[in-house]
């Protein structure tokens, strides 16, 4: 691939890739664009034994979930849900602000559950193609999939 169809297609792809990413970091934008950044690098540096332009996408999105991972084995968790909670009820007045109750939900999705769910649901991939980009099998995905909407269902209930 060259650097001009590279180019091409990450300016095709750049939406759907941020928005996935900001999904996955539970809206912490920055963190996202950090992934992001390092995963662009990461693509273009592979790119040459990269053959197959119609699949640039989900190599793409393969590239990014497992550059966030790697993050998050990385991290150490600083704040937990209740108090995160707290913080984004008292800022109901910030439109930032307004869907920090789903990345809160989100954030507490195991990664495996949380990518399945973000890509199937937000991105519409199909089973199989979540099971290549994740490298696991398809009832593996099926599993993370029911596993995160009954957590997500928990979570987000108003009970």
């Amino acid at each position: 691939m060259t650097r001009e169809q590279f180019i091409s297609h990450v300016e095709a792809t750049r939406k759907a890739f941020r928005r996935f990413l900001a999904a996955l970091c539970c809206g912490n934008t920055a963190l996202a664009d950090d992934i992001a950044q390092e995963s662009y690098i990461k693509a273009y540096l592979s790119c040459d034994s990269f053959d197959n332009p119609e699949k640039f996408r989900a190599w793409l999105f393969k590239i990014g979930y497992n550059t966030f991972i790697n993050h998050r084995r990385s991290e150490h968790p600083t704040v937990g849900y209740d108090d995160a909670t707290e913080v984004s009820a008292h800022d109901k007045a910030d439109s930032s602000f307004a869907y920090q109750e789903l990345y809160n939900a989100l954030n507490n999705l195991s990664a495996t559950e949380r990518t399945s769910v973000l890509l199937f649901y937000l991105e519409g991939y199909s089973i199989k193609e979540i099971a290549e980009i994740n490298g696991s099998s398809q009832e593996a995905v099926r599993q993370h999939l029911s596993r995160g909407r009954k957590h997500l269902r928990s979570l987000l209930s108003t009970d």
